[in-house]
């Protein structure tokens, strides 16, 4: 696999974890609890280059290039465990994400929700508890 490389499938990726776990005999380390203790490490290594920064602009315009490159390596780390996770569990990751898309579609309609960032609980309730005669429980 080039490290140029811009579009990648996510098969691609999970096969190239797997023969580089596979050359170092890692397997046995590979657990799901493993991997995900692992996960949750890099995503506190990521957390840490935004912490004390405040909020950050989209492109992230005041980062330096060094800094830049770290998130990059951060994100990868992120992103290889969790598709080595997803493996290890037998979840096909790109079917599980269009899924998840297909209900998020449905729980957040673009028209109701649009410029909004209430949960789904609380415009599913407040639109439904106007179409709701009194009295009657909404969901």
């Amino acid at each position: 696999m080039e490290s140029d490389q811009k579009d990648l499938s996510l098969c691609s990726v999970r096969d190239a974890a797997r023969e580089f776990c596979a050359e170092r005999d890692w397997q046995p380390f590979h657990t799901p609890r493993n991997l995900l203790l692992a996960l949750v490490g890099e995503v506190g290594e990521l957390s840490e280059i935004f912490q004390w920064k405040g909020e950050c602009a989209p492109g992230l315009p005041d980062f330096t290039d060094r800094e830049r490159v770290h998130l990059g390596e951060e994100l990868a780390d992120v992103f290889l465990y969790l598709v080595r996770l997803a493996d290890v569990c037998g979840v096909d990751l790109a079917s599980a994400t269009l899924r998840k898309l297909a209900l998020n579609r449905a729980k957040y309609p673009a028209d109701q929700v649009r410029g909004s960032s209430q949960k789904y609980s609380e415009y599913h309730s407040s639109s439904t508890a106007d179409a709701s005669p009194a009295g009657t429980p909404s969901d």
